[in-house]
């Protein structure tokens, strides 16, 4: 059994690592990638195919101290719905662009605080989606909601526009804790919001949680998590807050005096897992966990398990196209992000051209690297048959890719001519051994704690 001083010389309390939402990692883009790029990649999907799409929603009325998301503030909605017009814009762009008979696999709404849009404004939004790109059969249409920023009439128009699966901040529900990182959200309100949702049609529910906030102790956590059970989501995600106040100015807000040390950190997340898997969730991926019947878990079992910049995902679409400042699209032969600031982003619109700033083109390993890295944190293992398959490579050229990545970890890991496979109790080094197999340079910035 792996044990505390281990993981400490192997490096876990100390290394920053990236979340591998992406491979390579956004750090990695360049400006080789701009809006023509982004033209011709749309232009060449597969006719007839299934896509995803994210709209980002950059606006929130407060500013959660915690929060490193690309977002701003605003007391009004007169900027919200300006911009709303840039998207309806970007989507008629897209429509334009897109070859024939194209349909929604999956559609996110995320931000910021997307709930802020007013009804009429979702409504108006919604159906300049499916204008642009009509949905599926089984199109999952998902929204972060806030429950300090909805209301009756914004769910009704969310569920009347599609909405069937929603994903609820909750953060801690411990005032203490709340108070320090600028987001008071009580359990009420919470719960009052999800039976809302409920009774509106929405069948399925997200909710995020996140440890290592300041002042959070195992006993904070392990009553929020009571707390958050008894709400019954189909799927959490329970992430580790990232503070990185040299890159969030707000975050400059919360005391790092008060923040758990990284062997803290550690004893809350696996006090958190524990209840949930004794709830009878399932595992899934690093920090994820859903009820058996959910689709993240029905895609672990099937071995269908993908990563996206929204984190795990069962959507199999080879094309996530992200609308609105700062997203990130990903296509088969790339990466491709927009301008992240809303003028440039509103600019580029109106001149009738993508606001493609910064990409990656794939090159070299780049495709194979990113399946080793998705295998590693999706599945906790590399099938050395499917890659063999995928990318036309001997068993013994795969072993000899995955050597020296396994090295390092203490004999940790199990090698063999069938693969590579993380036993239970290595898994907090996930991260670190999928930084074992990037081949870029990773002194950038802006990754986060291991664990």
């Amino acid at each position: 059994m792996i044990d505390r001083e281990q993981l400490r010389r192997l490096g876990l309390f100390d290394a920053n690592v990236p979340r591998y939402t992406s491979y390579p990692t956004a750090p990695h883009f360049s400006d080789s990638v701009g809006s023509s790029t982004m033209r011709d990649w749309i232009s060449n999907i597969e006719p007839g195919s299934a896509i995803s799409l994210y709209l980002h929603v950059p606006f929130c009325r407060r500013l959660c101290w915690f929060c490193a998301c690309r977002t701003q503030g605003t007391k009004s909605l007169s900027p919200v719905a300006a911009y709303v017009e840039t998207l309806k814009a970007e989507l008629a762009l897209l429509k334009a662009t897109l070859p024939q008979g194209i349909t929604l696999s999956r559609l996110h709404w995320g931000g910021g605080t997307p709930t802020l849009l007013s009804a009429d404004l979702i409504t108006d939004l919604a159906e300049s989606v499916r204008d642009a790109v009509p949905f599926g059969s089984d199109t999952e249409f998902s929204v972060e909601i806030d429950p300090n920023e909805i209301d009756a009439p914004r769910i009704e128009a969310l569920s009347a526009a599609g909405m069937n699966r929603a994903s609820v901040g909750v953060q801690d529900f411990d005032d203490t804790i709340q108070q320090a990182i600028g987001r008071i959200q009580t359990f009420d309100l919470t719960r009052d919001t999800i039976d809302a949702l409920r009774a509106a049609g929405v069948r399925s529910l997200n909710a995020d949680i996140l440890y290592g906030l300041p002042h959070q102790t195992k006993g904070r956590m392990v009553e929020s998590v009571q707390k958050l059970l008894s709400l019954n989501p189909d799927r959490v995600a329970l992430y580790g807050y990232a503070h990185v106040p040299w890159m969030a100015k707000r975050q400059q807000l919360i005391p790092s005096d008060a923040l758990p040390t990284p062997e803290e950190r550690l004893e809350l997340f696996d006090a958190a897992r524990r209840l949930f898997v004794w709830d009878g969730y399932r595992e899934i991926g690093i920090d994820h966990f859903a009820t058996p019947e959910d689709g993240l878990s029905i895609a672990k079992k099937l071995g269908r398990l993908r990563r996206n910049f929204q984190g795990y995902t069962d959507d199999t679409s080879e094309v996530l196209i992200g609308l609105g400042a700062s997203s990130i699209s990903r296509f088969p032969q790339g990466y491709a992000q927009n301008a992240p600031a809303t003028g440039a982003h509103t600019g580029a619109i109106r001149e009738g051209r993508f606001s493609t700033s910064r990409g990656h083109v794939f090159r070299g390993q780049d495709l194979l690297r990113a399946r080793l890295i998705e295998a590693v944190m999706c599945d906790f293992r590399i099938d050395a048959g499917e890659i063999c398959e995928t990318f036309s490579m001997s068993r013994k050229a795969v072993r000899e890719m995955l050597e020296p990545a396994t090295r390092s970890f203490d004999g940790l890991l199990d090698l063999s001519n069938e693969g590579l496979f993380i036993p239970h109790e290595a898994r907090p080094l996930t991260r670190m051994i999928a930084r074992s197999l990037d081949a870029y340079d990773l002194s950038h910035a802006g990754h986060s704690s291991a664990i």
